[in-house]
């Protein structure tokens, strides 16, 4: 019963090894790119779901108790609070953290560096384009690809 709920590592390298991948797994997609979960590709969800299990064993090293679980778990979501305070209150960190908005479309005109470096396909900026209620890309101003991974559009007038 004592297995149950005493990990078999000690608290801190529990502590060490879940802030660690948390940084890792952070900092990865970070640079993977800009969508949001709402955008996940079948394949999207797939890579993440083989992530989440290949970095479980890094986490838990040789301990499968409840109390270690539980450990691991508030350690990520106290690192999760402290990135989203960090962000929040320091505009430099958000912008390492988030991104920087990219420009897709000016005045009409698609900008197709910046899709092929943010990898937007046209039919996502297509897409993007019909939800915004812009038949043609000559009928936008500036579309811009947030940090949140959506895509605004403001139309000419």
């Amino acid at each position: 019963m004592e297995h149950l709920w005493l990990p078999d590592i000690s608290v801190w390298e529990k502590i060490l090894r879940s802030g660690v991948v948390y940084l890792f797994i952070l900092l990865a997609f970070r640079f993977a790119g800009k969508r949001q979960v709402g955008q996940l590709t079948p394949f999207d969800l797939v890579v993440l779901l083989i992530i989440s299990n290949a970095v479980q064993n890094s986490m838990i090293g040789n301990d499968n108790s409840v109390g270690g679980g539980m450990i691991g778990a508030a350690t990520i979501l106290i690192l999760n609070w402290i990135v989203v305070e960090v962000s929040y209150r320091f505009k430099p960190a958000r912008r390492l953290l988030e991104g920087q908005p990219a420009l897709l479309v000016h005045n009409g005109k698609i900008l197709t560096e910046n899709l092929k470096h943010e990898r937007i396909t046209l039919e996502d900026l297509q897409a993007a384009l019909r939800r915004s209620g812009v038949g043609d890309v000559h009928q936008v101003r500036y579309a811009v690809l947030e940090e949140n991974g959506q895509i605004s559009v403001i139309p000419k007038t």
